[in-house]
């Protein structure tokens, strides 16, 4: 396999995992973030793709604020969906493989157990709808694109980028000294970004297409995922549970969106760590950025 590596959102926190994972294993990575490839301009994508020559094209750029994209769905739909068009494209006419992150958001909460891979998807939101569509425009146009959802991504350059992750959320809630209220009727598998570049290399060299659920492993509530965390951190701030009646937001999000990992199994891929597991590395390698900031 040509060893160039073109990653697109690499300033975000899984994008910067995945050039450092490539990197350790001997790829020849190009990272470029939002101002270095403008990837909703078709013809920008074309000649950086051309111009690198990549074997592969990691896209880990998106749009996700998702009650924002309910004002604005257009813009979601050209960064989430028409951007992956315009990738796929490139490397269609490159002859390069397409590795593209999609979302558990695809489904609608209403199985009530881990959605697996054979599931149909049922968008419920334009940030939904959106994220979708790239999963098809990625079909569309290749024969051999891998898909990999996740769900609610955390890791340690979450404390380089503007929105953070839930992690800094609520450890920066926990800082102000006030009551803390976290939904305890919706449950997701948080996914730990080193984990989720590590195993993204694996099925990558496994030669792996199609569709893959890369979540965390653990269905959880996000009221408890909060408990875990402020365990982790040694803290003990006032946690409240309050459940989606109370907490109206402007998009409709899936009750219960964990992803179960049976295909990447199935692929001879080593499962991930606990949440718990996972947390606790968070905080050590988040201690040991924080100490290293001049």
């Amino acid at each position: 396999m040509n060893p160039k590596v073109l990653v697109a959102g690499s300033g975000g926190q899984l994008g910067v995992e995945l050039v450092r994972e490539f990197s350790r294993r001997g790829y020849q990575v190009t990272g470029f973030n939002r101002e270095g490839l403008d990837i909703t301009d078709p013809a920008k994508v074309e000649q950086a793709v051309a111009a690198l020559d990549p074997g592969l094209v990691i896209n880990s750029a998106a749009y996700n604020m998702v009650d924002v994209a309910e004002r604005e769905p257009a813009a979601a739909y050209q960064i989430n969906a028409l951007a992956v068009r315009n990738l796929a494209l490139a490397c269609r006419q490159n002859d390069s493989r397409l590795v593209h992150f999609s979302t558990d958001y695809v489904f609608d909460g209403t199985k009530g157990t881990p959605y697996t891979e054979d599931d149909k998807p049922h968008p419920l939101g334009a940030y939904a709808v959106s994220k979708y569509a790239g999963e098809l425009y990625a079909q569309a146009y290749l024969d051999n694109a891998l898909i990999i959802r996740c769900s609610g991504v955390f890791g340690p350059g979450g404390l380089n980028t503007a929105r953070g992750n839930f992690v800094e959320l609520m450890l920066r809630l926990a800082s102000g000294g006030q009551p803390i209220k976290v939904v305890e009727d919706h449950f997701a598998s948080p996914t730990y970004a080193p984990v989720l570049a590590a195993r993204t290399a694996d099925l990558v060299e496994r030669q792996a297409s199609g569709v893959f659920h890369g979540g965390g492993g653990t269905a959880i509530s996000w009221f408890e995922y909060a408990r875990l965390i402020f365990a982790a951190a040694g803290l003990a701030p006032e946690l409240k549970p309050t459940n989606e009646r109370e907490y109206r937001t402007a998009a409709r999000r899936p009750k219960f969106s964990a992803l179960d990992n049976r295909r990447m199994a199935e692929a001879g891929v080593e499962p991930f760590p606990t949440l718990e597991a996972a947390v606790r590395s968070y905080m050590q390698l988040r201690e040991r950025y924080t100490a290293a900031k001049p």
